[in-house]
């Protein structure tokens, strides 16, 4: 009898992660020593293997950017471990952090306020070859050539400033940059929200063929549904602070088991209009500072029932999905 075949370790790994941030106070609650927080991110837990992209989408202000931050020791979490290799690097400090950064990079939204605008783009990509004091000038000159050839940039390019270039051109710049140290784990925090929708599909194609050359753990950080089902693997979806659902990606596009989810994927334009889902939220969305009790998001949720409001729901397996809602009947 042969035995299983074993779940590969994922590179890199939250364990029911927590980020909150401190809320200004008022005189009374000074005086009696209390102190109230915005919970960011509220107990995730998401791995991400080799060669994989997983996506994680949700409205502004759900916790997609504050996750991913925290992934990258960029953020301090509350509670909860990030693992990297099977190991707690949560506390890391130190030597061990700079290590870690070798090996965990970060492509920001915005490329015009992530790079330093007065120095050459040749030393934009250059930059964590220095800090890390990895090869002689010679080695990191044609590290540089190599990087921006990789990413599509001619050597032309590489003695411009950042402001003499388009943002499809930066976002390029930025992305070499982090795969400069040859990392295993990448966080692409919405990399095509400034840039138009051509330039933007080529950014992803960029995303798809690094992840693939390279073997990269990916995640990538969206609210754009359409670029998402293109290059993601598995989608995990948030909202206020916690994964609603998650699931196989063209899964969880064709047949979406949360109300939230098919809320946002009923918010895509469709070319026939006949085909368009429908799924009525109601009300707003609420602050993040003052989070409806139970089940965030049952103020808006049309499937909202009495326990919704007593207690969060679990995540349950439901086919290939996970989801948590009361109203889904899992497995």
């Amino acid at each position: 009898m042969s035995e299983p075949a074993k779940t590969p370790r994922a590179v890199t790994e939250a364990v029911d992660l927590s980020v909150r941030f401190p809320l200004p106070t008022g005189l009374g609650e000074r005086l009696r020593r209390q102190r109230r927080h915005l919970h960011a991110v509220d107990g995730v837990s998401l791995a991400v293997h080799a060669s994989e992209t997983v996506a994680l989408i949700g409205e502004s202000g759900s916790g997609k950017s504050t996750f991913g931050r925290a992934m990258l020791h960029l953020e301090t979490p509350y509670a909860g471990s990030v693992r990297f290799d099977g190991a707690d690097v949560t506390g890391a400090t130190g030597d061990r952090l700079r290590e870690l950064r070798r090996s965990r990079q970060m492509v920001f939204q915005n490329p015009y306020a992530a790079i330093n605008r007065r120095r050459l783009i040749r030393d934009v990509i250059a930059e964590p070859l220095r800090y890390h004091q990895v090869g002689g000038l010679r080695e990191r000159t044609e590290r540089v050539a190599d990087l921006a050839e990789l990413v599509g940039l001619s050597a032309a390019h590489l003695t411009r400033y950042p402001h003499e270039l388009s943002g499809g051109q930066l976002q390029r710049v930025v992305i070499a940059r982090a795969l400069a140290l040859e990392p295993r784990f990448l966080v692409a925090d919405e990399p095509t929200a400034s840039l138009d929708v051509s330039v933007g599909a080529q950014i992803v194609n960029l995303f798809a063929d690094m992840r693939d050359r390279f073997g990269l753990a990916l995640l990538y950080i969206s609210h754009d549904l359409p670029t998402v089902a293109h290059l993601a693997d598995r989608i995990a979806v948030m909202y206020l602070g916690r994964v609603v659902e998650a699931g196989p990606a063209r899964a969880l596009v064709e047949d979406p088991q949360h109300p939230y989810t098919r809320i946002l994927l009923a918010s895509v334009p469709r070319r026939d209009p006949r085909r368009r889902r429908t799924a009525p939220a109601r009300g707003e969305v609420p602050d993040a500072a003052h989070r409806p009790t139970g089940c965030h998001f049952r103020n808006r949720c049309p499937l909202a029932m009495p326990v919704c409001a007593e207690r969060a729901p679990a995540a349950t397996r439901h086919g290939d999905h996970t989801v948590a809602c009361h109203a889904v009947v899992g497995d």
